[in-house]
């Protein structure tokens, strides 16, 4: 009853996000800004590439201003006229961790990305806000866009192959997760569709996904590519793929990624999706997940299904590593003066924001990592890749390690408040 009364207190927030009239100002199709972001360690820079129209939209037409502050970015659009908030969604980038790195103190780079929102029947201004240091939204590009402009781009799509592993029932009250192929040739499609429905399985067999099933639809693209497998730099391994994914991302070998969105973006709009995940064929371990942007993962390691399970936690729900001994590219990743806005790790600054009321009387924090612990929900010192001053809410967990048995209850909490979010 206690854990009952605790989940009603996490999903809350989202029942009482404001309300906008889905019909008074949308389309039932979607908008999409591209634009690059680009910059180093110390400077980021907004430069718009192009907008499209795209035929579907999969996300709620009720929960459309975010009701959670997640993402190292977010983007909002404004009606034009009333300067009323219509739509909002937090996201993060490649580009976040990059500048993390030693080299982004050395050279400028771009990375690809975009906002996504339903398609708008009036002007609009559209803004993209970067939480700084600090831990604040400070604005780095706004701009107006009238829908009837006739340089939006409104193109027939590539006919691509397509299958449903998964339906439960109309996109708007659904999480919408849809499988791209990468690395699978035209006479590997068939492997392709079985390595889906496994996937997909992997996830559905753990909780809260397991109990949550009836909320979600998965559909897979066939996107065939000349070659078979991914690039692995470090050894020299170089193939033509339909995403071009890479291992050695950041010079990390496990760290599976691409960067090449646009086509990524283009070969998913052909189904109703909120979320994105590329299966890559390949017999490595990897992996990589950007929270509301994408989820990568290999298909045929000993451990598929715990990194594709973790990516998703990334990409889907926001969810931090809890890992701290690993090797990672990043340089000062968290400011421990600030609370980080992943829901499962916390620096205490505003320890009372997250799972503060999960947490026993009987229960020290911080919370020893002692046998005497274990399944217990306390503050373990440990997380965002750091060993001091950040702190995690189980010893083990989905979002720390592939030896763990599932999420942590905190983790799961968050999760079912994202998919509640978007079921609506």
């Amino acid at each position: 009853m206690k854990f009952r009364f605790l989940l009603v207190l996490f999903i809350l927030p989202a029942l009482c996000s404001s309300q906008i009239d889905f019909d008074n100002y949308f389309l039932n199709q979607s908008m999409r800004f591209d634009f690059l972001l680009g910059g180093n360690s110390k400077e980021e820079r907004v430069y718009p590439e192009q907008i499209k129209k795209e035929p579907y939209w999969a996300g709620s037409k009720k929960n459309l201003v975010a009701a959670f502050n997640y993402g190292n970015y977010r983007f909002r659009i404004f009606d034009a006229k009333s300067d009323s908030l219509l739509f909002s969604r937090g996201f993060s980038t490649l580009f976040e961790e990059w500048q993390s790195t030693a080299e982004a103190k050395e050279i400028d780079k771009i990375f690809y990305q975009t906002a996504i929102f339903p398609f708008p029947k009036r002007k609009i201004r559209i803004e993209i806000d970067s939480r700084q240091w600090e831990g604040y939204f400070k604005n780095i590009y706004k701009t107006e866009i009238n829908p009837e402009n006739y340089f939006i781009l409104n193109e027939t799509h590539e006919k691509l192959e397509t299958f449903e592993v998964l339906y439960n029932g109309k996109p708007e009250n659904k999480v919408d997760i849809v499988i791209l192929a990468e690395g699978y040739t035209e006479a590997e499609m068939g492997k392709f569709r079985e390595d889906a429905k496994r996937v997909t399985q992997y996830l559905f067999n753990e909780e809260p996904f397991k109990s949550e099933q009836a909320k979600f639809n998965v559909s897979a693209v066939l996107t065939p590519s000349i070659e078979s497998g991914t690039d692995i730099p470090g050894e020299n391994i170089y193939k033509n793929t339909r995403f071009n994914s890479t291992f050695y991302t950041f010079d990390v070998p496990r760290y599976l990624a691409t960067s090449d969105m646009k086509n990524i973006l283009d070969a998913a709009a052909v189904v109703p999706y909120d979320h994105i995940y590329v299966l890559v064929n390949s017999e490595r371990y990897g992996g990589g997940g950007f929270y509301n942007f994408l989820s990568v993962c290999t298909a045929d390691n000993s451990l598929t299904k715990e990194v594709f399970v973790h990516e998703f936690g990334h990409g889907f729900a926001g969810l931090g590593d809890e890992y701290y001994d690993s090797e990672v590219a990043y340089e000062d990743f968290y400011n421990l003066r600030v609370e980080p806005w992943e829901p499962n790790i916390t620096t205490l600054v505003d320890f009372g924001s997250k799972w503060k009321s999960m947490v026993g009387e009987s229960v020290e924090i911080p919370t020893p990592r002692s046998a005497k612990y274990n399944n217990t929900v306390g503050v373990y010192e440990g997380g965002g890749y750091m060993n001091k001053g950040i702190y995690s809410p189980f010893i083990d967990c989905r979002m720390k390690s592939n030896n763990a048995k599932g999420f942590c209850p905190v983790c799961q909490v968050s999760i079912k408040k994202v998919i509640q979010f978007y079921s609506e």
